[in-house]
Protein backbone atom coordinates (compact mmCIF):
# COMPACT_ATOMS: atom_id res chain seq x y z
CA UNK A 1 0.00 0.00 0.00
CA UNK A 2 1.36 3.37 -0.96
CA UNK A 3 1.74 5.96 1.81
CA UNK A 4 -0.64 8.90 1.61
CA UNK A 5 1.06 11.96 0.29
CA UNK A 6 1.22 14.81 2.78
CA UNK A 7 -0.29 17.32 0.34
CA UNK A 8 -3.24 15.04 -0.38
CA UNK A 9 -4.47 15.50 3.18
CA UNK A 10 -5.12 19.23 2.64
CA UNK A 11 -8.49 18.86 0.80
CA UNK A 12 -9.63 16.38 3.47
CA UNK A 13 -8.65 18.79 6.24
CA UNK A 14 -10.53 21.60 4.49
CA UNK A 15 -13.66 19.43 4.20
CA UNK A 16 -13.43 18.45 7.86
CA UNK A 17 -13.05 22.08 8.96
CA UNK A 18 -16.00 23.10 6.78
CA UNK A 19 -18.19 20.36 8.30
CA UNK A 20 -17.22 21.35 11.83
CA UNK A 21 -17.91 25.01 11.07
CA UNK A 22 -21.29 24.14 9.56
CA UNK A 23 -22.20 22.06 12.63
CA UNK A 24 -21.10 24.91 14.89
CA UNK A 25 -23.36 27.40 13.07
CA UNK A 26 -26.35 25.07 12.90
CA UNK A 27 -26.34 24.14 16.57
CA UNK A 28 -25.83 27.57 17.99
CA UNK A 29 -23.48 29.91 16.19
CA UNK A 30 -21.26 31.70 18.69
CA UNK A 31 -23.12 30.37 21.74
CA UNK A 32 -21.06 28.13 23.98
CA UNK A 33 -24.01 26.56 25.81
CA UNK A 34 -24.33 22.91 24.80
CA UNK A 35 -27.52 21.94 22.98
CA UNK A 36 -29.82 19.65 24.97
CA UNK A 37 -32.17 17.46 22.97
CA UNK A 38 -35.62 17.26 24.51
CA UNK A 39 -37.24 13.85 24.75
CA UNK A 40 -40.75 15.20 24.11
CA UNK A 41 -41.78 18.30 22.17
CA UNK A 42 -45.34 19.53 22.74
CA UNK A 43 -47.16 22.17 20.69
CA UNK A 44 -49.63 24.46 22.44
CA UNK A 45 -52.06 26.77 20.61
CA UNK A 46 -54.47 29.50 21.69
CA UNK A 47 -56.35 32.34 20.01
CA UNK A 48 -55.13 35.45 21.86
CA UNK A 49 -52.34 37.88 20.91
CA UNK A 50 -49.06 36.94 22.54
CA UNK A 51 -49.01 39.99 24.84
CA UNK A 52 -52.45 39.29 26.27
CA UNK A 53 -52.69 38.44 29.95
CA UNK A 54 -53.32 34.69 29.73
CA UNK A 55 -50.47 33.92 27.30
CA UNK A 56 -47.99 36.28 28.96
CA UNK A 57 -48.84 35.60 32.60
CA UNK A 58 -50.12 32.04 32.60
CA UNK A 59 -49.71 29.82 29.52
CA UNK A 60 -46.08 30.63 28.73
CA UNK A 61 -44.97 30.66 32.41
CA UNK A 62 -46.79 27.34 32.87
CA UNK A 63 -44.91 25.88 29.89
CA UNK A 64 -41.53 27.07 31.17
CA UNK A 65 -42.33 25.69 34.65
CA UNK A 66 -43.15 22.26 33.22
CA UNK A 67 -39.94 22.33 31.20
CA UNK A 68 -37.86 23.11 34.29
CA UNK A 69 -39.56 20.50 36.45
CA UNK A 70 -39.05 17.86 33.75
CA UNK A 71 -35.31 18.65 33.72
CA UNK A 72 -35.84 19.87 30.16
CA UNK A 73 -37.00 16.49 28.95
CA UNK A 74 -40.18 18.25 27.83
CA UNK A 75 -40.11 21.21 25.44
CA UNK A 76 -43.33 23.19 24.91
CA UNK A 77 -43.78 25.50 21.92
CA UNK A 78 -46.51 28.11 22.48
CA UNK A 79 -48.30 29.40 19.37
CA UNK A 80 -50.53 32.49 19.83
CA UNK A 81 -53.29 33.78 17.58
CA UNK A 82 -54.06 30.38 15.99
CA UNK A 83 -50.68 30.33 14.21
CA UNK A 84 -50.93 26.59 13.67
CA UNK A 85 -54.18 27.06 11.78
CA UNK A 86 -57.86 26.56 12.38
CA UNK A 87 -60.45 28.75 14.08
CA UNK A 88 -60.97 29.50 17.79
CA UNK A 89 -64.30 27.64 17.67
CA UNK A 90 -62.45 24.47 16.73
CA UNK A 91 -59.74 24.55 19.38
CA UNK A 92 -61.22 21.93 21.69
CA UNK A 93 -61.49 19.44 18.83
CA UNK A 94 -57.91 20.23 17.81
CA UNK A 95 -56.84 19.14 21.29
CA UNK A 96 -59.02 16.03 21.45
CA UNK A 97 -58.10 14.96 17.91
CA UNK A 98 -54.37 15.39 18.49
CA UNK A 99 -53.88 18.16 15.94
CA UNK A 100 -52.26 20.07 18.80
CA UNK A 101 -50.92 18.68 22.06
CA UNK A 102 -52.11 21.44 24.38
CA UNK A 103 -54.69 24.21 24.03
CA UNK A 104 -56.64 26.84 25.91
CA UNK A 105 -60.17 27.83 24.92
CA UNK A 106 -63.74 28.49 26.03
CA UNK A 107 -66.03 25.47 26.31
CA UNK A 108 -68.82 27.90 25.44
CA UNK A 109 -67.46 28.23 21.91
CA UNK A 110 -69.24 24.89 21.40
CA UNK A 111 -72.85 25.78 22.38
CA UNK A 112 -74.65 23.15 24.44
CA UNK A 113 -71.73 20.70 24.37
CA UNK A 114 -70.40 21.38 27.87
CA UNK A 115 -73.54 21.92 29.90
CA UNK A 116 -71.81 21.36 33.24
CA UNK A 117 -69.74 24.54 33.08
CA UNK A 118 -72.69 26.66 31.92
CA UNK A 119 -73.93 26.82 35.52
CA UNK A 120 -70.95 29.07 36.31
CA UNK A 121 -71.74 31.43 33.45
CA UNK A 122 -75.24 32.18 34.74
CA UNK A 123 -75.89 35.80 35.75
CA UNK A 124 -74.77 37.05 39.16
CA UNK A 125 -73.22 33.70 40.08
CA UNK A 126 -69.54 34.58 40.45
CA UNK A 127 -68.04 36.23 43.53
CA UNK A 128 -64.26 36.40 43.04
CA UNK A 129 -62.49 34.68 40.19
CA UNK A 130 -59.91 32.46 41.95
CA UNK A 131 -62.49 31.13 44.42
CA UNK A 132 -64.99 30.56 41.61
CA UNK A 133 -62.30 28.76 39.58
CA UNK A 134 -61.59 26.39 42.46
CA UNK A 135 -65.31 25.79 42.81
CA UNK A 136 -65.63 25.16 39.05
CA UNK A 137 -63.03 22.38 39.16
CA UNK A 138 -64.88 20.71 42.05
CA UNK A 139 -68.23 21.19 40.32
CA UNK A 140 -67.09 19.45 37.12
CA UNK A 141 -65.98 16.49 39.24
CA UNK A 142 -69.58 16.29 40.52
CA UNK A 143 -71.60 17.14 37.42
CA UNK A 144 -69.21 17.02 34.48
CA UNK A 145 -69.93 13.44 33.48
CA UNK A 146 -68.20 12.80 30.16
CA UNK A 147 -68.07 16.47 29.14
CA UNK A 148 -64.25 16.54 29.16
CA UNK A 149 -63.51 12.81 28.85
CA UNK A 150 -61.86 13.30 25.46
CA UNK A 151 -58.94 15.29 26.92
CA UNK A 152 -56.61 15.51 29.88
CA UNK A 153 -57.86 18.61 31.71
CA UNK A 154 -55.02 20.73 33.03
CA UNK A 155 -57.27 23.38 34.55
CA UNK A 156 -60.68 25.00 34.42
CA UNK A 157 -61.04 28.64 35.36
CA UNK A 158 -63.04 31.86 34.96
CA UNK A 159 -62.17 35.50 34.38
CA UNK A 160 -62.89 38.50 36.59
CA UNK A 161 -66.17 40.43 36.58
CA UNK A 162 -67.63 40.79 33.10
CA UNK A 163 -69.02 44.16 32.04
CA UNK A 164 -70.48 45.99 29.04
CA UNK A 165 -68.29 48.15 26.77
CA UNK A 166 -70.35 50.26 24.38
CA UNK A 167 -70.07 53.03 21.84
CA UNK A 168 -71.39 56.49 22.63
CA UNK A 169 -73.45 56.96 25.79
CA UNK A 170 -73.45 53.24 26.38
CA UNK A 171 -75.69 51.34 28.79
CA UNK A 172 -76.98 53.16 31.87
CA UNK A 173 -80.24 51.24 32.29
CA UNK A 174 -82.01 48.19 30.90
CA UNK A 175 -83.78 50.41 28.39
CA UNK A 176 -80.42 51.32 26.86
CA UNK A 177 -80.00 47.70 25.77
CA UNK A 178 -83.00 47.96 23.45
CA UNK A 179 -81.96 47.83 19.81
CA UNK A 180 -78.27 47.34 20.54
CA UNK A 181 -76.27 44.59 18.90
CA UNK A 182 -74.12 43.18 21.69
CA UNK A 183 -71.39 40.60 21.26
CA UNK A 184 -71.48 37.70 23.69
CA UNK A 185 -69.02 34.81 24.06
CA UNK A 186 -71.28 31.89 24.97
CA UNK A 187 -74.83 30.55 24.72
CA UNK A 188 -75.71 31.39 28.34
CA UNK A 189 -74.34 34.92 28.18
CA UNK A 190 -76.12 35.51 24.89
CA UNK A 191 -79.35 34.44 26.62
CA UNK A 192 -78.73 37.16 29.22
CA UNK A 193 -78.08 39.76 26.51
CA UNK A 194 -81.32 38.81 24.75
CA UNK A 195 -83.36 38.80 27.95
CA UNK A 196 -82.02 42.28 28.72
CA UNK A 197 -83.47 43.55 25.44
CA UNK A 198 -80.49 43.58 23.07
CA UNK A 199 -79.67 41.45 20.04
CA UNK A 200 -76.92 38.97 20.92
CA UNK A 201 -74.14 38.47 18.39
CA UNK A 202 -72.00 35.42 19.11
CA UNK A 203 -68.36 36.09 18.22
CA UNK A 204 -64.96 34.80 19.38
CA UNK A 205 -63.08 37.51 21.21
CA UNK A 206 -60.35 38.06 18.54
CA UNK A 207 -63.04 39.30 16.14
CA UNK A 208 -64.35 41.96 18.55
CA UNK A 209 -62.15 44.88 17.37
CA UNK A 210 -63.09 44.44 13.73
CA UNK A 211 -66.77 43.98 14.60
CA UNK A 212 -66.77 47.21 16.61
CA UNK A 213 -64.86 49.21 14.01
CA UNK A 214 -67.11 48.05 11.16
CA UNK A 215 -70.33 48.65 13.07
CA UNK A 216 -71.30 44.97 13.17
CA UNK A 217 -71.83 45.37 16.92
CA UNK A 218 -72.59 48.36 19.14
CA UNK A 219 -71.18 46.85 22.32
CA UNK A 220 -69.41 43.83 23.74
CA UNK A 221 -69.23 42.04 27.06
CA UNK A 222 -65.70 41.16 28.17
CA UNK A 223 -63.66 41.62 31.37
CA UNK A 224 -61.36 44.60 31.72
CA UNK A 225 -58.14 42.60 31.43
CA UNK A 226 -58.42 41.82 27.72
CA UNK A 227 -59.55 45.30 26.60
CA UNK A 228 -56.04 46.71 26.10
CA UNK A 229 -54.86 43.84 23.91
CA UNK A 230 -57.96 44.28 21.72
CA UNK A 231 -57.94 48.12 21.84
CA UNK A 232 -61.56 48.06 23.04
CA UNK A 233 -61.01 51.22 25.08
CA UNK A 234 -60.25 52.99 21.77
CA UNK A 235 -63.31 51.60 19.99
CA UNK A 236 -65.86 52.23 22.76
CA UNK A 237 -66.51 55.22 24.99
CA UNK A 238 -68.65 53.92 27.87
CA UNK A 239 -68.03 51.01 30.22
CA UNK A 240 -70.85 49.70 32.41
CA UNK A 241 -69.92 47.97 35.67
CA UNK A 242 -72.22 46.35 38.22
CA UNK A 243 -72.12 47.04 41.96
CA UNK A 244 -72.30 44.33 44.61
CA UNK A 245 -70.23 41.25 45.35
CA UNK A 246 -71.52 39.19 42.42
CA UNK A 247 -70.51 39.79 38.83
CA UNK A 248 -72.99 40.31 35.99
CA UNK A 249 -71.40 37.24 34.39
CA UNK A 250 -68.17 35.38 33.83
CA UNK A 251 -66.94 32.98 31.16
CA UNK A 252 -65.40 29.56 31.74
CA UNK A 253 -62.15 28.37 30.18
CA UNK A 254 -60.50 24.99 29.76
CA UNK A 255 -56.77 24.38 29.45
CA UNK A 256 -56.29 20.81 28.26
CA UNK A 257 -53.89 18.28 26.79
CA UNK A 258 -54.48 15.58 24.22
CA UNK A 259 -55.18 12.41 26.21
CA UNK A 260 -53.12 10.10 24.00
CA UNK A 261 -50.14 12.47 24.12
CA UNK A 262 -50.36 12.58 27.91
CA UNK A 263 -50.52 8.79 28.11
CA UNK A 264 -47.50 8.51 25.79
CA UNK A 265 -45.31 10.24 28.37
CA UNK A 266 -43.41 8.12 30.89
CA UNK A 267 -44.92 8.04 34.37
CA UNK A 268 -42.43 10.49 35.83
CA UNK A 269 -43.27 13.09 33.17
CA UNK A 270 -47.00 12.46 33.54
CA UNK A 271 -46.43 13.32 37.19
CA UNK A 272 -44.88 16.64 36.20
CA UNK A 273 -48.03 17.45 34.22
CA UNK A 274 -50.22 16.29 37.12
CA UNK A 275 -48.27 18.45 39.57
CA UNK A 276 -49.13 21.45 37.41
CA UNK A 277 -52.81 20.63 36.96
CA UNK A 278 -55.96 21.05 39.01
CA UNK A 279 -57.83 23.71 41.00
CA UNK A 280 -54.78 25.72 42.04
CA UNK A 281 -53.59 25.93 38.45
CA UNK A 282 -57.02 27.24 37.51
CA UNK A 283 -56.88 29.74 40.39
CA UNK A 284 -53.47 30.91 39.13
CA UNK A 285 -54.88 31.63 35.68
CA UNK A 286 -57.88 33.52 37.02
CA UNK A 287 -55.76 35.54 39.44
CA UNK A 288 -53.57 36.71 36.57
CA UNK A 289 -56.69 37.91 34.77
CA UNK A 290 -57.97 39.72 37.85
CA UNK A 291 -54.58 41.37 38.39
CA UNK A 292 -54.84 42.87 34.90
CA UNK A 293 -58.35 44.30 35.39
CA UNK A 294 -57.44 47.48 37.31
CA UNK A 295 -54.57 48.60 35.02
CA UNK A 296 -56.76 48.09 31.95
CA UNK A 297 -59.59 50.04 33.58
CA UNK A 298 -57.20 52.89 34.29
CA UNK A 299 -56.20 53.06 30.63
CA UNK A 300 -59.85 53.69 29.73
CA UNK A 301 -60.14 56.37 32.41
CA UNK A 302 -56.95 58.07 31.22
CA UNK A 303 -58.46 58.25 27.72
CA UNK A 304 -61.43 60.13 29.14
CA UNK A 305 -63.89 57.28 28.72
CA UNK A 306 -66.96 57.11 30.95
CA UNK A 307 -67.41 54.50 33.69
CA UNK A 308 -71.05 53.79 34.60
CA UNK A 309 -72.00 51.78 37.70
CA UNK A 310 -75.34 49.97 37.88
CA UNK A 311 -76.52 49.90 41.49
CA UNK A 312 -79.58 50.37 43.72
CA UNK A 313 -83.00 49.86 42.13
CA UNK A 314 -81.50 49.52 38.66
CA UNK A 315 -79.30 46.67 39.87
CA UNK A 316 -82.41 44.98 41.28
CA UNK A 317 -84.00 45.15 37.84
CA UNK A 318 -80.95 43.49 36.27
CA UNK A 319 -81.01 40.81 38.95
CA UNK A 320 -84.60 40.00 38.00
CA UNK A 321 -83.52 39.57 34.39
CA UNK A 322 -80.69 37.33 35.56
CA UNK A 323 -83.08 35.21 37.62
CA UNK A 324 -85.28 34.72 34.56
CA UNK A 325 -82.24 33.47 32.60
CA UNK A 326 -81.44 31.01 35.41
CA UNK A 327 -85.04 29.74 35.47
CA UNK A 328 -84.94 29.13 31.72
CA UNK A 329 -81.59 27.36 31.97
CA UNK A 330 -82.81 25.05 34.74
CA UNK A 331 -85.79 24.10 32.57
CA UNK A 332 -83.46 23.36 29.63
CA UNK A 333 -81.30 21.11 31.80
CA UNK A 334 -84.35 19.28 33.14
CA UNK A 335 -85.56 18.69 29.58
CA UNK A 336 -82.14 17.24 28.75
CA UNK A 337 -82.31 14.83 31.68
CA UNK A 338 -80.08 16.79 34.06
CA UNK A 339 -81.02 18.09 37.48
CA UNK A 340 -80.64 21.77 36.67
CA UNK A 341 -81.87 22.99 40.04
CA UNK A 342 -79.30 20.83 41.85
CA UNK A 343 -76.58 22.04 39.51
CA UNK A 344 -77.34 25.68 40.34
CA UNK A 345 -77.55 24.95 44.06
CA UNK A 346 -74.25 23.05 44.03
CA UNK A 347 -72.53 25.77 42.01
CA UNK A 348 -73.63 28.44 44.48
CA UNK A 349 -72.66 26.33 47.48
CA UNK A 350 -69.20 25.53 46.12
CA UNK A 351 -68.54 29.17 45.22
CA UNK A 352 -69.61 30.26 48.71
CA UNK A 353 -67.45 27.57 50.30
CA UNK A 354 -64.37 28.59 48.31
CA UNK A 355 -65.00 32.30 48.94
CA UNK A 356 -64.77 32.03 52.72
Amino acid sequence: MKPIAKNSMKPLKKQLCFCLLTLFVVVGGSHTTPVVAQDYVLNMQHFLPERSTIPAKFLTPWARKVERESNNRIKINVFPSMQLGGKPLGLFDQISDGIIDLGWTLPGYNPGRFASVEAFELPFMMTNAPATSRALNAFVDLHGGDDFAAVKVIALHVHGPGLIHAKGEGVRSLEDMDGKRVRGPTRVINALIKKAGATPIGLPVPIVPEALSRGVIDATVIPWEVTNALKVEELTQTHTEFAGDKALYTSTFVFAMNQAKYESLPKELQQVIDNNSGPETGAWASQMMVNADAPARQVAIDRGNTIVTIDGDELTRWNKVGNAVITDWIAEMEAAGRNGQKMVEDARALIEQQSR
